[in-house]
């Protein structure tokens, strides 16, 4: 049993149970207090002309005053002499809890500095004076206006079936939790891709029947880029999104649950009083029971703060102040920043796309979605092309030089043309390009072309090897 000073009560008290006639063993028993504290108590009382055939009209303020004075140790300052090598060591005692060592450890570490006190003095020690294991202080926090704000969070609920893999899979739950009434939501999704974020954020609008006008999410990748205390940077994507359903996304600080403790608290209510000790038949099987759960049960229990009953709250205080439901579903842009090839094309999505421009090294940003991709450079939209499929091109002639269109575009007419126009031997090619021999006649208009002009032949020439390219 630990060291502690007893109340001047408690000493009347194993007085008067030793005058009783009790022995020192039932008097410890009754008392609450170790054998040797009474003990040591009883003897004191014994050297102060305490008798035990006096009875208790012995037990005076002034015998009891005597009693505590001489069976307790001298301590000036109220503690004892372990409690003051403690203190002395209490900067060094700080900076090993504040590392976090264990208090087993750091006591290993004090007797090696020839500090030798008792583990639980030390304990008491670094629990009074440093707040060692000690929760920090709740303050409540107001919980805004009705419809106001929804926390958001993922946790994991464990393992259901997956018919197509034939094995069970992980399966997670986005959770949205309306702080007003405490109405909440599951979207059961094995994964956690920007499509099933997006995916379960509409589902959730059509749930609560409207958007609420803050978004209170953790630093889930899918919409957080990059987290930062006051200064987060919002992935593309799901920023386009927040705009076009019309609310304002504040993230959570890294590592502090008390930025949304709302859904935090939920996500284990969820695990324990849904998921757990169900079956499951796939993935679509568990939303459908997640969205009935959300509604007949977690609706409409009697919420362990409020006292009162979420659904009803909501229908009543917050449902009415949302802003409307989407009607349509949302299309999910894609952002990257490719590089513009040689070829003055850039890769997106594995299709290629033409760049206006002298542009060739440069990074662009790109946004594609299912039917456009948009190119932008320095903030600038500089070209739209429709969506083509992975390993196709669109190429707009616009956008090559003007001496490079016909070769690039592979124009027969164009080439044929401006051969024409270097005389008789480019116009001969016309015809022999029409035959199936091309390479033949080739040769053979060639060598009728050797005395002719120099630009003549070279124009010739590129328009005989462009057509057997083709």
């Amino acid at each position: 049993m630990t060291y502690r000073e007893l109340s001047m009560i408690e000493v009347k008290e194993i007085l008067r149970l030793w005058l009783d006639g009790r022995s020192l063993r039932e008097v410890s028993k009754l008392s609450g207090a170790d054998r040797k504290t009474v003990r040591r108590y009883v003897e004191t009382a014994r050297a102060c002309g305490m008798d035990r055939d006096g009875g208790t009209a012995q037990l005076t303020d002034e015998l009891l005053g005597a009693v505590v004075c001489g069976a307790r140790p001298q301590r000036p300052t109220g503690r004892g002499a372990s409690w003051q090598a403690l203190a002395g060591q209490c900067e060094q005692l700080k900076a090993w809890t504040d590392a976090g060592l264990t208090l087993t450890k750091i006591h290993a570490l004090l007797g090696r500095r020839g500090v030798v006190v008792s583990y639980r003095t030390l304990h008491r020690y670094a629990t009074t004076e440093l707040g060692f294991g000690q929760r920090r202080a709740t303050v409540p926090v107001v919980d805004g206006e009705p419809g106001s704000e929804v926390q958001v969070d993922f946790g994991r609920l464990g393992l259901i079936p997956d018919p197509v893999r034939g094995t069970q899979r992980v399966v997670h739950g986005l959770i949205f939790t309306a702080v007003y009434s405490r109405h909440c939501f599951v979207y059961p999704t094995h994964q956690q891709t920007p499509e099933e974020v997006i995916t379960g954020f509409e589902a959730a609008w059509a749930f609560f029947g409207g958007v609420f006008a803050v978004v209170i999410p953790d630093n889930m990748k899918t919409i957080v880029d990059q987290a930062h205390a006051t200064e987060p940077r919002l992935n593309d994507a799901f920023c386009e999104y927040a705009q076009a359903r019309g609310f304002v996304v504040d993230p959570t600080r890294v590592r502090h649950p008390r930025d949304k403790p709302r859904v935090e608290r939920c996500v284990s209510y969820v695990r324990a009083n849904f998921f757990a000790g169900e079956q499951f038949r796939d993935l679509g099987d568990c939303r459908g029971r997640a969205a009935a759960w959300s509604r007949d049960i977690a609706g409409t229990r009697v919420h362990g703060t409020t006292r009162q009953r979420p659904a009803e709250v909501f229908a009543t205080d917050e449902g009415p102040r949302l802003a409307p439901a989407p009607a349509e579903p949302f299309d999910l842009p894609a952002y990257s920043h490719p590089k513009v090839a040689p070829d003055r094309h850039v890769q997106i999505a594995r299709a290629l796309y033409s760049v206006p421009g002298e542009l060739i090294g440069q990074r662009m940003s790109a946004r594609a979605d299912t039917r456009t991709v948009k190119l932008y450079w320095r903030g600038q939209l500089i070209k739209v092309h429709p969506v083509v499929a992975p390993g196709r091109r669109h190429t707009d002639p616009a956008d090559l030089p003007t001496e490079l269109t016909a070769y690039a575009m592979r124009d027969l007419d164009a080439l044929q043309r401006k051969a024409s126009a270097h005389g008789r031997s480019g116009s001969r090619f016309r015809g022999a390009s029409q035959s199936t021999d091309v390479s033949r006649r080739g040769r053979d208009m060639a060598a009728e072309a050797a005395g002719a002009d120099a630009c003549e032949v070279f124009v010739f020439a590129l328009s005989v090897v462009c057509t057997m390219a083709i």
